[in-house]
């Protein structure tokens, strides 16, 4: 005869082994962001054209070995070196802590431009590098959507997207909808490696006297030159005031994991529209001319 009178439904659950499992998937977890790959948001306005407000990105943790950055979090003090570190490569894009101890854990993304002893300086908004310009073809305009993401503003309520140079730039395409009228530079560098930057023209950053990188450290710059508070700018006005340490880059983008345009509201009918479905699986390393 069969006793059921204690099915295996009623015993109690065992919450030190329930709790045991979580914490060792939330360790997990955390191993693989600080070790393999991290998400990561695009907040600004500082990495267009190539990165939107909304892109979200798959960042490696591993190219360049593993600092006190690493760990999700920055949970560990700052100190010096790298576990199995390697150098980025001119034109990467990383993701970098600011040393300005007052904004650590505010991670930046920012395209890599020198390497130690390189000598970097700005003439009129052209780069030079190690005494010689970088090669750069002018790409003419380019129409960007606005969308809830990006106004195109200069007079946006919100100070870290209002900027001077959009003052003008908003158009109208042949479809009838908002554009932002960009003035695009393509820039390569010596080994080959390029990308696309804007140009709206005279700004403050447009000159920067020659600067050698010093070692163990990188130069870093916006691909959105008169608006990215990078290696150029001050740390009083928000930038990184020179080269940032190599310990402080936390990682390479690689790719857009998906994007959306901040155009969704309560209505599930906008969730689909909202979804820059054309953004996925966008690469983000340098193109390389051969």
């Amino acid at each position: 005869m069969i006793d059921t009178t204690h099915p295996k439904s009623a015993r109690g659950i065992n919450w030190l082994a329930e709790i045991g499992s979580l914490l060792g998937l939330a360790l997990l977890v955390f191993l693989f962001q600080s070790l393999i790959a991290k998400p990561f948001y695009i907040p600004s306005e500082s990495m267009m054209p190539g990165l939107r407000v909304g892109d979200r990105l798959a960042v490696s943790k591993y190219p360049y070995g593993w600092s006190w950055v690493s760990p999700g979090f920055h949970i560990l003090p700052p100190f010096k070196g790298r576990l199995f570190g390697h150098l980025p490569e001119r034109g990467d894009v990383v993701i970098l802590t600011p040393p300005d101890a007052d904004r650590r854990g505010e991670d930046l993304i920012k395209r890599v431009i020198g390497l130690p002893g390189d000598v970097i300086e700005l003439k009129g908004g052209r780069l030079w590098l190690n005494g010689k310009p970088v090669a750069t073809r002018d790409m003419g305009d380019r129409l960007m959507p606005i969308d809830g993401n990006f106004h195109c503003d200069a007079n946006d309520p919100d100070p870290d997207r209002a900027f001077p140079g959009f003052a003008g730039a908003r158009v109208a395409g042949r479809d009838g909808k908002p554009y932002c009228r960009l003035h695009i530079l393509r820039e390569t560098l010596p080994d080959g490696r390029s990308y696309d930057t804007i140009d709206f023209g005279r700004s403050d950053p447009d000159n920067f006297p020659a600067y050698t990188v010093p070692a163990g450290h990188v130069f870093v710059m916006g691909d959105n030159r008169d608006d990215s508070a990078d290696s150029r700018v001050p740390v009083a006005y928000r930038g990184l005031g020179g080269a940032v340490p190599f310990e402080n880059i936390g990682g390479r983008a690689e790719f857009v994991t998906f994007s959306l345009n901040g155009n969704a509201t309560w209505n599930p009918l906008t969730w689909f529209s909202d979804f820059r479905g054309h953004r996925v699986g966008a690469s983000l390393r340098p193109q390389t001319q051969r």
